[in-house]
């Protein structure tokens, strides 16, 4: 059985890869795990045009090949002007594989995905969409008509499933749709960790987020919280793993509050490298504003063995309910000051909370989540072999 990936995840050239590609995020891992399913996988994605990033993963897979297509430049409006020409250069490959293949996956949100997700439902064209956003906000016109067509079409031999995780179904209007964890956790990274613990220094403690760099996202409010802890730990250390918009704004920060010596900036870095990060650090904090889908990062953390402090978005509440970490009231800085004093005063409660963070992790490996999928898609696609 063929399926063909469309997504917006871009591509370069790597010669460690078995199909001379590269990429960034857990979307490699991800498209390793779906190409076992299937005998045959064929990946259409944007070629990047700057090889060698840092922090890149190597696509490989189970009989894995890539098509690549030429990016659509710019962003926000100039990108929706250019989109018409792009697509009206490329439909025809679109549909060209779409008819050569069994079935068709599309990731989203992706505006180079959203064309080949109508034409294999048109069609009719066996359909697994995973939604890898927020599934309860919908700001873009864009994210209404997703959520509107995975809430009309989910069912049959289409599944759609909504990357998070809630007490409730994610859709009231269409029990189709179903939940699905995101990781990048294998088995054996786990279980190598697994075990693994430290006490906490007091005299040397040490706070990690791994993360886009912008607003939102929480970095500046720790970094705010560090500097009210730095007269009680006068070598504590946060380190910060990630790029953005705001990067140089926190290193302003960390100049005006004179904390320089206690803010470490690594960059982008690739998951190996976060892996090693987080095994020197005590505590992860991730006061996120953001809309998350399923925030994979706070699994490695958690994989690692480390208390997680956080705002109660998406499904962060569930990852913290067996006692893994700290949920925010709110999130100004002397309330996240004190949450991470808390813990960092409590050798015990530390303790406690690392063993408890990696027993909540051994459910959510990269083998787990290519299972679950797997049943889904036989319970989807009765008439196909799988």
């Amino acid at each position: 059985m063929k399926l063909v990936v469309f997504s917006h995840k871009p591509v370069w050239p790597c010669k460690d890869s078995l199909t001379g590609y590269a990429t960034d995020g857990g979307f490699a891992f991800h498209m390793k795990a779906i190409s076992e399913i299937f005998e045959q996988t064929l990946l259409v994605l944007p070629l990047h045009q700057a090889p060698n990033q840092n922090g890149e993963i190597p696509i490989n897979g189970h009989n894995i090949t890539i098509k690549t297509v030429n990016d659509i430049k710019g962003r926000m409006l100039s990108r929706k002007i250019r989109y018409p020409f792009w697509l009206l250069k490329n439909i025809f490959l679109f549909i060209g594989e779409i008819r050569k293949a069994d079935a068709v996956h599309v990731p989203i949100p992706s505006d180079m995905g959203t064309i080949p997700m109508v034409l294999a439902h048109i069609m009719g064209k066996p359909l697994f969409v995973r939604h890898c956003g927020n599934w309860f906000i919908q700001k873009t016109k864009t994210e209404k008509f997703w959520h509107w067509f995975m809430e009309r079409y989910a069912g049959g031999r289409n599944l759609f499933l909504a990357t998070g995780g809630a007490k409730e179904a994610p859709s009231s209007k269409n029990p189709n749709i179903k939940w699905i964890f995101s990781t990048s956790m294998q088995n054996h990274e786990i279980e190598k960790l697994k075990g693994k613990s430290h006490a906490i220094d007091k005299k040397e403690p040490r706070i990690v987020i791994a993360c886009r760099l912008e607003e939102n996202k929480g970095a500046g409010r720790v970094l705010d919280a560090v500097s009210l802890l730095v007269n009680d730990y006068p070598n504590i250390i946060f380190d910060v793993a990630g790029e953005g918009s705001f990067l140089p704004d926190l290193k302003h920060r960390a100049k005006e509050y004179g904390i320089e010596k206690n803010v470490i900036f690594h960059h982008k870095i690739n998951h190996d490298q976060v892996i090693e990060l987080m095994q020197k650090a005590d505590i992860f904090c991730f006061p996120t504003r953001a809309s998350e889908g399923f925030p994979k990062v706070a699994l490695e953390a958690m994989a690692c063995g480390l208390p997680v402090v956080a705002n109660p978005v998406s499904v962060l509440p569930q990852l913290l309910e067996n006692g893994g970490g700290i949920l925010l009231a709110n999130d100004d800085k002397q309330t996240i000051a004190d949450a991470l004093k808390s813990i960092i005063e409590n050798s015990e409660l530390f303790k406690e909370m690392q063993l408890k963070a990696q027993q909540t992790v051994e459910n959510f490996s990269l083998e787990n989540w290519g299972l679950t999928i797997k049943t889904y898609l036989k319970e989807s696609w009765k008439d196909i072999k799988i």
